[in-house]
C-alpha cells in the first residue's frame, strides 16, 4: 500500500486507468508499443486502433481530437518515433490537442550506436509544446496529467512523452507507488477559460465605433471554444460580414447572407476583395498567418485591427498596432456586442458584401450544373453540398481538395463541421477515420484527391476491420491538378514530357476498395453522382466513391491586391 492508502499498481495498469479516467475512448498506434497496456485497455473498454503507419496513427488521433474536442492519443515504439513526429506537424499547425507516446532505448543503450535509435527530443521539438522524458513509472502521476494539461491549455497543441524501454516496457513493468488518477477534466478542451478584461472590451468597442466598413475574420480558435451562437448573433445585430480561415468554416452557415467565404490563399475572389475593402478587421480566434491573409496582404498592413484570442502571444504577431482582446473568444464577442451600437454604414457595407458574393455564385452556376464527362469538380462540390446531412462532418485534404471544398462546397446547416488538412498531403483519409471514432453518431465524409489518397490507402483495411462508416470521395483526375499549369509553363517553347512530373494512374479506386472489403462505387456520369452519394452516406457503412473528373478546370483563384 502507498502512503495515501492506495494499492500500488504497475505502469501498464496506471496508464490504462488514467486514459479511462481522462475519457480516452480510442488510441491509435503502430505495433510494438505498450503491449501489456493495450491488454489492460481492452478490459476497460478502450478501443485500440492498429494503423498501417505511424503517420496514419497520428492523423487518426488528430481527426479524433478535432471532432470530439477531446485529447487524441497516438503511440509508436522507438524506431517509429521519427515517423510519429513527422505526422504531428498537421496537429501542431492546426493546434489540435494530441498526446504522442513513444518508446526509447533504455539508458545503457543510448549513445552507443544502438540498433534503430536516434535522439527523440530533437525530432519532436518543432511539432510539440513539450517533449518529456519518462524514466521511471513513478513519474507517471506527474507527467501523464501534465501532458494532457499542456495539450489542451491556451492554444492546444501536441505534447510528447518518451517512455523508457523500446516499447515502453520498463515503464510498464515499474511500480507506481502513489497511483492517483488524473483529473477527468484534463481529457478535453477546457470548459472554463480566462475572460477578457472590461478595459480591453471597451477599447475594442471604441475602435469599432470609428469604422465604416468592418468585417470579421474567424478562425479555428472560435470553433474550439464553440462561439458559433455568439458570433452569429454579433454579426446579425451589427450587420458585420463574416469571413473565415479554413479552420473557421461553419462558424456561421456558409449560405448566411453575411458569410463572405474563406479569406487568403484558399479564397474565392470576393472574400479577399471584401476584406481588403474593409477599414477595420476583427480577428476572432485566428492567428492571421500567411494563408488566411494571402501572404499578409489581405488586409493591407496598416489596416485597423481588433484581435481577439485566447493566446496572448498571438495578438499582434503579424499586424502591428492591433487593439488586443486577450481572453475566451466566445465570452469576448458576447461582451463586445453588448458595448456596441450598430451604425447605418455597417449595414450598407454588409449589403454590398452580400451582393458581391451572390454575383460570384451566379457566375459559377453553369460549371456547378455541368453534365460534362469526365465530371467537372464544381459539379462534384455541388452534389456533395446537397448530399451532406445536417450533422455531417466534412474532412478535406490540402491543396486543391482544400481550395475546392473551401470555395465551392456549401455547409448550410449549423450542425455541420469542416475539418481540413493544415498542409500535410494525405492527411484527410486517416483523419476522417479518427473523426468518425471521435464522433460515432455523426456521418463523416472525406474529400480527397487521388494523389493524396495514395499516401494512406492501406488504411482501407483498418476501416474495414473496425467497420468505420466513413464515406470517402476521390476526386480522381489521374494527377496533381493544382500544379498542372505551372508545370506546363516551364515547358513553354520546349519539348519534353511534363506529364512525368505530376501525372499518374489511371487507377480504379472502386475496385481497390472492394479488394479491401469496403463498398466501392465508380461514378463517370454527373447524373449518377447525387444518388450514389446519398445512398452511401445513408447506408452507414465503410464506402469509397471514385469520381472520374477532368484535370484541367481550375479551382477558384484567390484575388490579390494590385502591386504597389
Amino acid at each position: 500500500m502507498s502512503e495515501n492508502g492506495q494499492a500500488a499498481m504497475n505502469g501498464a495498469r496506471y496508464i490504462a486507468e488514467s486514459f479511462e479516467a481522462l475519457g480516452v475512448s480510442h488510441v491509435f498506434f503502430m505495433d510494438a508499443i505498450l503491449r501489456p497496456t493495450l491488454v489492460e485497455m481492452e478490459e476497460l473498454g478502450i478501443k485500440r486502433i492498429l494503423a498501417h503507419s505511424e503517420k496514419s496513427a497520428v492523423y487518426m488521433a488528430d481527426g479524433y481530437a478535432r471532432a470530439s474536442n477531446r485529447v487524441g492519443v497516438c503511440m509508436a515504439q522507438s524506431v517509429g518515433a521519427a515517423n510519429l513526429a513527422a505526422g504531428l506537424q498537421d496537429a501542431y499547425l492546426h493546434r489540435a490537442p494530441v498526446v504522442a507516446l513513444t518508446g526509447r532505448k533504455e539508458p545503457m543503450l543510448r549513445y552507443r550506436n544502438a540498433y534503430q535509435e536516434v535522439l527523440h527530443a530533437p525530432l519532436f521539438q518543432s511539432v510539440t509544446k513539450a517533449s518529456m522524458d519518462v524514466a521511471e513509472a513513478r513519474e507517471l502521476p506527474h507527467l501523464l496529467p501534465q501532458a494532457f494539461r499542456m495539450a489542451t491549455d491556451g492554444s492546444p497543441r501536441p505534447v510528447h512523452l518518451d517512455l523508457n524501454g523500446l516499447g515502453g516496457e520498463i515503464i510498464e513493468k515499474g511500480a507506481v507507488p502513489s497511483p492517483v488518477l488524473p483529473d477527468p477534466a484534463l481529457g478535453r478542451l477546457p470548459a472554463h477559460r480566462p475572460v477578457a478584461s472590461r478595459a480591453m472590451i471597451e477599447a475594442a468597442a471604441a475602435r469599432l465605433a470609428q469604422a465604416k466598413r468592418p468585417v470579421m475574420v474567424v478562425g479555428a480558435g472560435a470553433i474550439q471554444v464553440d462561439a458559433h451562437v455568439e458570433i452569429r448573433a454579433f454579426a446579425e445585430a451589427c450587420k458585420i460580414p463574416v469571413a473565415t480561415s479554413l479552420g473557421g468554416r461553419t462558424i456561421v452557415p456558409t449560405t448566411h447572407p453575411l458569410h463572405i467565404g474563406t479569406v487568403g490563399t484558399y479564397s474565392a475572389p470576393p472574400g479577399n476583395r471584401l476584406v481588403h475593402e474593409a477599414d477595420l478587421v476583427i480577428y476572432i480566434g485566428c492567428h492571421a498567418g500567411d494563408q488566411p491573409t494571402n501572404n499578409y496582404t489581405v488586409p493591407a498592413q496598416g489596416t485597423a485591427i481588433i484581435q481577439i484570442d485566447l493566446d496572448g502571444q498571438e495578438i499582434g504577431r503579424n499586424y502591428p498596432g492591433v487593439t488586443a482582446v486577450w481572453g475566451c473568444p466566445r465570452q469576448a464577442v458576447a461582451d463586445l456586442a453588448a458595448h456596441v451600437t450598430p451604425q447605418t454604414a455597417w449595414a450598407d457595407f454588409a449589403a454590398h458584401a452580400t451582393a458581391a458574393v451572390a454575383e460570384w455564385w451566379r457566375g459559377m452556376e453553369p460549371a456547378m450544373r455541368s453534365d460534362a464527362a469526365p465530371l467537372r469538380v464544381e459539379r462534384l462540390c455541388r452534389e456533395i453540398s446537397e448530399a451532406l446531412p445536417e450533422n455531417a462532418i466534412l474532412v478535406a485534404d490540402t491543396g486543391y481538395s482544400g481550395i475546392w471544398t473551401a470555395t465551392m462546397v456549401d455547409l448550410p446547416h449549423p450542425g455541420q463541421s469542416y475539418l481540413r488538412a493544415a498542409g500535410s498531403l494525405g492527411w484527410a483519409f486517416p483523419a476522417a477515420l479518427g473523426a468518425q471514432c471521435g464522433a460515432p453518431d455523426r456521418p463523416v465524409v472525406c474529400f480527397s484527391g487521388d494523389g493524396a489518397f495514395y499516401y494512406h490507402l492501406s488504411e482501407l483495411e483498418t476501416q474495414r476491420r473496425w467497420n468505420i462508416p466513413v464515406v470517402t470521395v476521390i476526386n480522381n483526375n489521374s494527377g496533381f491538378g493544382q500544379g498542372t499549369p505551372k508545370v506546363a509553363s516551364f515547358y513553354d517553347g520546349r519539348s519534353g514530357s511534363p506529364e512525368e512530373i505530376n501525372r499518374f494512374g489511371p487507377t480504379d479506386f472502386c475496385a481497390l476498395a472492394r479488394t479491401f472489403g469496403v463498398d466501392g462505387y465508380r461514378v463517370e456520369r454527373a447524373e449518377d453522382l447525387g444518388p450514389v452519394l446519398k445512398a452511401a452516406i445513408a447506408a452507414r457503412k465503410p464506402a469509397l466513391i471514385d469520381v472520374v473528373t477532368y484535370i484541367d478546370p481550375r479551382a477558384p483563384e484567390a484575388w490579390s491586391p494590385p502591386s504597389v
